[in-house]
């Protein structure tokens, strides 16, 4: 089994860990029909629409 030979330093082990803590949030918007946030090119759970078309019929809570 490989081994390493020497033991890597914080600033290397900071930069591999580095995508570790990004976020998506720009992937993140509010569905035009109902508001609520969804994922971009994703249907919106909570209307059932995507581009203005209804998808799937969803069964409202209220």
């Amino acid at each position: 089994m490989a081994v390493p030979k020497k033991r890597a330093s914080r600033a290397r082990r900071d930069m591999r860990r580095a995508h570790d803590h990004l976020n998506f949030t720009a992937a993140v918007e509010s569905c035009p029909n109902c508001g609520e946030p969804k994922l971009r090119h994703h249907l919106c759970n909570g209307c059932g629409q995507y581009r203005g078309k209804q998808i799937i019929e969803v069964a409202n809570a209220e």
